[in-house]
């Protein structure tokens, strides 16, 4: 496999994980983002653009997803890579092998707001995932943590509470963490329904 170009510096830091189409990126994203790096003491987010999504069929333009995202993520500790375009990578599992590998000394945390947490089982080999890294869900406008979704069944007993989260990058997987914010309530879906 080819050696991936990381967007930053890794050795021994915290990093997150933000994973998605970005289609277009918006402030909704950047809060995400922005509330995962400041409660979780992350010293970066990574922002993964996807080469494509297997459980979508409508990706849009990958230049201008990538586009959008680096028009986003400004802020102190964001950085934006196309890692999985520079690899050839569609699946979740294959990135986040990829960047372990690449920097095995990172402290990885994966961040997915709610909202896409119910289909999370949907995902390529999402129980191994889960078992790799740990994972912060991050608030979404209509989308809360039940019981009911695979993933919260299945790690129930894994779950950190939120006044731990400042230590998730530290805490050996399969370990997670909910994380309430202030929603945004924009969507890619909206901003792309917009004329």
């Amino acid at each position: 496999m080819i050696r991936p170009r990381l967007p930053g510096p890794a050795k021994g830091l915290a990093i997150g994980l933000f994973g998605g189409s970005f289609n277009p990126a918006h402030a909704g994203h950047l809060l995400v983002a922005e509330t995962a790096r400041k409660r979780l003491s992350l010293d970066q987010v990574w922002w993964i653009v996807a080469r494509g999504n297997p459980l979508k069929s409508d990706h849009g333009a990958y230049a201008a997803r990538l586009t959008s995202a680096r028009a986003i993520a400004r802020s102190a500790g964001m950085r934006v890579t196309d890692l999985e375009a520079q690899l050839g990578l569609t699946y979740s599992i294959d990135t986040l092998r990829a960047l372990q590998k690449a920097a095995p000394d990172a402290r990885f945390v994966w961040l997915m707001g709610a909202d896409n947490l119910a289909g999370f089982q949907r995902w390529k080999d999402w129980e191994e995932i889960a078992r790799s890294v740990p994972i912060a869900v991050i608030g979404r406008p209509g989308a809360r943590i039940t019981r009911a979704t695979a993933f919260a069944r299945k790690f129930a007993r894994h779950r950190l509470p939120e006044t731990s989260a400042a230590a998730l990058s530290q805490a050996i997987p399969p370990a997670w963490v909910y994380i309430r914010v202030r929603e945004n309530p924009l969507s890619s879906t909206a901003l792309r329904a917009c004329p």
